[in-house]
């Protein structure tokens, strides 16, 4: 006999109280109904019921089995709903949001190929810096970099955040040399308006790693508006290599402090955690996931 399906009848004989009420409602006879408990009891070793001519009762271990047949049998059910929505075609609105640059540079040059590919699915993409809230503003997918705080989401760990410090040539030219990162005490930082990177800058170096203080004239919560004042030669920026790559490609801008590198910053991607993902967002985190680097799942 299938193990689940004996576990099934065992439970709906427990729940309705006699095996001919669970006989009528699974289609059987009591006589069947029984052997599915007897096979069960046979597998485990243990009595289940304390049977007699009026009554049934459960053991002690027939109500520790119930209730783990229970929490099993529910789980199946589960995992059966989560393959039937796999199968299902992705449809309807999906609501994302990103940080800007990573949305502007990296995320929208994607997008296409997943509306190509998802006719059905029609996107609402938002770009902001703030940290939203999924739950709260009614977001399917957030991408955040930084470290995460909010312990409600379930992240995925993506190819962690680049940044470049680079300033343009006619910027350099004007000012002292750049030969550690301590100098940039005496440079014009242009200056990003969220996280850490308001107040100072790290790096990692020959002696390890140094956390600058930082003071600037222009500072901005999106480094678009930074880059424009640094390809005009008005300062060094501190920004992901999205965003600065085409210009250092075109010599507009140079990287600088070369034999000093700058740590990483983790970025994930998230979504709340039901226990059934919709088709549309499952679609999304396995496309976002492929183009971004999904390192592993993890519970923040």
């Amino acid at each position: 006999m299938d193990r689940l399906t004996s576990m099934s009848v065992f439970v709906k004989a427990v729940e309705l109280g006699s095996f001919s009420a669970a006989g009528d409602a699974l289609q059987m006879s009591s006589q069947l109904v029984g052997k599915h408990v007897q096979h069960i009891e046979h597998r485990l070793g243990g009595r289940l019921l304390n049977r007699t001519t009026r009554r049934q009762s459960l053991t002690e271990f027939g109500r520790s089995f119930y209730e783990r047949a229970k929490f099993i049998l529910a789980e199946v059910e589960v995992a059966e709903g989560l393959a039937a929505e796999t199968r299902a075609l992705p449809t309807g609105k999906l609501r994302v949001n990103a940080p800007v640059s990573f949305g502007v540079h990296s995320l929208s040059q994607r997008l296409p190929d997943y509306l190509k590919a998802y006719p059905q699915v029609d996107v609402e993409l938002s770009l902001s810096n703030r940290e939203v809230n999924l739950i709260d503003e009614g977001f399917d997918v957030v991408f955040r970099v930084g470290a995460l705080t909010d312990s409600r989401l379930v992240a995925i760990s993506l190819t962690p955040y680049r940044l470049v410090l680079c300033a343009a040539p006619s910027y350099v030219k004007r000012h002292p040399p750049l030969l550690t990162p301590l100098d940039l005490q005496n440079q014009e930082c242009l200056g990003f308006g969220h996280t850490e990177l308001r107040t100072h800058w790290t790096f990692e170096g020959p002696t390890g790693r140094v956390a600058v203080p930082i003071t600037s004239r222009l500072t901005s919560d999106h480094g678009e508006a930074l880059l424009f004042s640094a390809l005009a030669g008005l300062g060094v920026i501190l920004q992901p290599i999205e965003l600065v790559r085409s210009a250092l490609d075109s010599g507009q801008l140079v990287a600088l402090l070369p034999d000093y590198s700058i740590p990483t910053r983790p970025m994930h991607m998230l979504y709340a955690p039901d226990r059934r993902v919709t088709p549309k967002v499952r679609s999304f985190l396995d496309f976002a996931a492929a183009e971004f680097g999904a390192i592993d799942f993890t519970m923040d």
